[in-house]
This record gives structure tokens, C-alpha cells and sequence, in this order.
């Protein structure tokens, strides 16, 4: 067992209802299914998750092979013949975030460490897919908080954005947008995690849906933001905060 949420002990890879965002049953590791062929034998916890996973990745490859037929395209010439697969290994990829939950996702990242003041993790690239069209966005994310008694391994805010990140998200009963909510989504692990005293997060994308089809505007990006706890209530330490997350000078 590891210390984990908010100074429970969790096991890793464990499923845990109350975390934001965690699917009832995490996803099997379809995104293993993208790799070099000597290496799907490796990780399955049994025959029958690899068994499983081998017949949805079947199933997904004759969808788009039935796609491309629609367009007016013939998937056996030659070109085409290897790419419904490849484009169903490739979605198993996009959406591997739900092979994972909070838990899973940090781990052992927590450590407890007297530190007050404000940390700040920025341009975390992120890339995923809009459930509305189901083409990418892309983007970069600046995650700050204000620790109270713990902190975050660095790599686990970045893990905890690409988890997701790489989701198609059901709408809330909120009925918040793409990129709006998953702002949010962020937001509420990285406070569900250490409950730190305040987060912030600013996600700023471009959306293929707005700059390949529909308005095409190809310069047009889009900023959210997200602030909780001290971040929402002092303007100060908000300020602090997008003033941070807004510098962009190269450490080289």
C-alpha cells in the first residue's frame, strides 16, 4: 500500500468512486495494442484482457475500414489496406487515458514537505481529441497551487493532465464545453489529491474543428481557466499566479 490521496493509503491502479473524473471500470490497456509487435505480449495482467483487447481492436478496425468505404475510397487498394488498422491502434493511443484514475495516476507522488509558497508547473503540452468531431486540439496547460503540509511530484500534475486529456468526456450536468471542462477537471484532481489551500490552471488550445472546417480561422486559439480555493478568493495570489503562468522566457 502507498500513501496516497489526501494522506489515505491507496493501491495503485485501484478504482476510487469519489475521485473526479475516474471511469466506474478503468478501460484494459487497449493502448498497448499501438506498439512493435514483440512487445504485445508484455504487461497483460491475463489471457483474457489480451484476448478482449484483440477482438475491440478487430471490431474498431472493420469501422474504419467500413469509414473509408463511405467516403467514396476503396480500403483494399493498396495505400489503404493496413490503415484501418493502424488508425484503430492509433485511437486506442488518443484515448488511453481511460485505462487510468487518480490513484493510479499519482501513486506514490505524494510527499509530505512544509513548503507555503506557491508552485507552479507550466507549458505541460497536451493533446487530445474534441468529442464533438473527433479531431485533435492541442495546446499547452499551467497548473499552480498553494501546498498545505504536501506536494505533487512534478510529473504527476503533467501524468494527471494527460489522463484527461486523453479522454473523450461525457458532458456534465453542467453542460460545459470541450476545453472548459476539462480545465475543471484538472483542477479538481490536483485539489482531491493534496487539498492544497488554492489551484489554478490555464489551458490555452487551438481546435482543429475551428481552424480545418466550420469558421476556419487558423490563427484563433483558446484560453480557460480554473481557479479554486485562495486562487478564486485573493486577488493577489491569483495575479501571482496567470502573471507566472504567462512568462514564457527560455532557460536556454
Amino acid at each position: 500500500m502507498a500513501t496516497g490521496i489526501s494522506g489515505r493509503n491507496i493501491a495503485a491502479g485501484s478504482s476510487q468512486q469519489s475521485l473526479p473524473g475516474s471511469p466506474e471500470e478503468m478501460r484494459i490497456p487497449l493502448s498497448r495494442l499501438d506498439t512493435h509487435r514483440d512487445q504485445l505480449d508484455m504487461g497483460w495482467k491475463n489471457e483474457t484482457d489480451k484476448k478482449k483487447a484483440e477482438e475491440t481492436l478487430e471490431k474498431m478496425s472493420g469501422a474504419f475500414s467500413a469509414l473509408i468505404e463511405s467516403v467514396g475510397e476503396q480500403p483494399e487498394r493498396e495505400g489503404l489496406k493496413r490503415t484501418p488498422l493502424r488508425a484503430a491502434k492509433a485511437l486506442c493511443f488518443f484515448t488511453k487515458g481511460y485505462e487510468d484514475n487518480l490513484a493510479s495516476v499519482v501513486g506514490d507522488g505524494i510527499f509530505q514537505e512544509n513548503h507555503e509558497e506557491m508552485v507552479v508547473v507550466k507549458d505541460i503540452e497536451l493533446f487530445s481529441l474534441c468529442e464533438h468531431h473527433l479531431v485533435p486540439f492541442f495546446g499547452r496547460v499551467s497548473v499552480g497551487y498553494l501546498p498545505q503540509g504536501q506536494v505533487l511530484g512534478l510529473s504527476k500534475v503533467a501524468r494527471i493532465v494527460e489522463m484527461f486529456s486523453r479522454r473523450l468526456q461525457v458532458l456534465s450536468s453542467h453542460q460545459t464545453l470541450v476545453q472548459e471542462r476539462l480545465t475543471r477537471e484538472i483542477a479538481e484532481a490536483i485539489l482531491k489529491a493534496i487539498n492544497p489551500s488554492g489551484v489554478g490552471v490555464v489551458v490555452e488550445a487551438t481546435h482543429m474543428c475551428m481552424t480545418m472546417r466550420g469558421v476556419s480561422k487558423p490563427r484563433s486559439r483558446t484560453t480557460t481557466s480554473c481557479m479554486l480555493g485562495t486562487f478564486r478568493d485573493d486577488p493577489r495570489t491569483r495575479e501571482e499566479f496567470l502573471t507566472l503562468s504567462r512568462t514564457r522566457d527560455s532557460l536556454f
